[in-house]
């Protein structure tokens, strides 16, 4: 059974895999998957995925990958082999979510289609020539996608959450970051929500990062957070 703090996905976002590997002792046993970005895996982080996949943890290779359909296969198949959970894939055409779902093969490895990154609003995306859809009907789009290319779940915001469970189903997984507890600063996202909120629109599990990592004490972060998950889930269910 997926309990409350199994949904925590905490980000380690540094830049020095010691801060990483010190904040994930502290919270092992409190949280459900530690999160690997790009920030740490240039700084030594893969060790650091090997390292906890080893120790039983659940690690999130958040590696967004897109690139000629060979390479995002070598790719994906490479990082099958570290033993992570969770590995992320832009959902932007099918070549590539094709390609991350040969390099997986028979591993348990999860992919997770990107759908529209949080700091994005439709006014980003007309930059990108984006301009027949909104965040949210490209996101919708882009999960379906994904979920027709055979991914286990997508990234999605917490405002398209709902919509994209009636496009999936309930056997995928959605992922939802940009979450910001009451009172916390949003930074440089712009699509957020409060946990509660979120799992209310339907996430599985929430990737948090700042709201824990730049907290005086992570630990009493992530027990807000467990505790607004489960009055979340006691009111859903």
């Amino acid at each position: 059974m997926t309990t409350a703090k199994d949904r925590i996905i905490v980000a380690l976002d540094f830049s020095s895999v010691e801060e990483a590997r010190e904040l994930a002792k502290r919270l092992r046993g409190r949280v459900g998957v530690f999160k690997i970005g790009m920030e740490l895996v240039y700084s030594g982080g893969l060790e650091l995925a090997c390292e906890l996949a080893d120790a039983g943890e659940q690690v999130f290779l958040d590696l967004k990958l897109l690139d000629i359909g060979h390479t995002v296969m070598q790719a994906t198949r490479a990082v099958a082999r570290t033993g992570a959970a969770f590995l992320t894939v832009h959902a932007v055409d099918e070549k590539t979510l094709n390609a991350a779902v040969e390099g997986r093969g028979n591993s348990a490895l999860k992919l997770l289609g990107v759908t529209v990154m949080t700091h994005l609003d439709d006014r980003d995306l007309e930059q990108q020539g984006i301009v027949d859809r909104t965040a949210a009907q490209l996101a919708l789009h882009r999960a379906q996608m994904a979920a027709d290319c055979g991914f286990d779940g997508v990234i999605s915001s917490g405002y398209e959450a709902a919509a994209i469970r009636k496009v999936v189903g309930a056997d995928r997984l959605i992922i939802t970051p940009g979450i910001r507890p009451a009172g916390t600063d949003r930074g440089d996202q712009n699509r957020v929500m409060t946990p509660g909120r979120a799992i209310k629109a339907g996430a599985d599990y929430l990737v948090i990062g700042r709201p824990v990592t730049g907290a005086a004490d992570p630990l009493a972060a992530v027990e807000a957070i467990t505790r607004e998950i489960t009055e979340a889930e006691s009111l859903a269910g």
